[in-house]
């Protein structure tokens, strides 16, 4: 039975906060590939995903703060949001799955406005939107991110 690493999301908005686990139960895909096509990712992630998280990344105004409907605006991808907190994995099956989905998988029942666009892009083409957002990164994002992709890795081995 795989093990999964356990990491805590915390939004802060409103002066209130709400807080759930994620595992990474569920990564729908072998593993991180060796390679990724970084400009194809960046054009599809222009296609895909600019539309809410930004053509420059940095997401939607109050990112931290529920709408009305209760539903959390598109954080940005930026070294500014939590994406970087988040191993390959959990990037994969949101993006993959949507928000919804993926933590259903967990047990944890949340609105997300992140869709899945796994009908829409293969599972090559999720690594590269991937692989161009933490491309941009400053150095110390992508070394903690990595390390805590190696830990997610290291976890599903045992």
């Amino acid at each position: 039975m795989r093990r999964y690493l356990m990491l805590s999301v915390i939004f802060l908005g409103g002066g209130g906060a709400a807080a759930w686990l994620m595992s990474t139960a569920g990564v729908q895909t072998e593993s991180t590939p060796e390679a990724a096509d970084i400009a194809q990712g960046e054009d599809l992630y222009r296609e895909y995903c600019a539309a809410c998280h930004g053509a420059d990344l940095e997401g939607q105004p109050d990112w931290r703060s529920a709408g009305p409907d209760g539903v959390l605006p598109a954080p940005p991808h930026d070294e500014t949001g939590h994406t970087w907190h988040h191993p390959d994995g959990v990037l994969f099956d949101y993006t993959k799955l949507g928000g919804k989905a993926a933590l259903a998988l967990q047990g944890v029942e949340f609105e997300s406005g992140m869709p899945g666009f796994g009908d829409q892009l293969s599972d090559a083409e999720i690594w590269n939107i991937i692989a161009y957002i933490q491309s941009t990164w400053p150095e110390r994002q992508r070394a903690i991110q990595a390390e805590r992709s190696a830990d997610q890795r290291q976890q599903e081995g045992n």
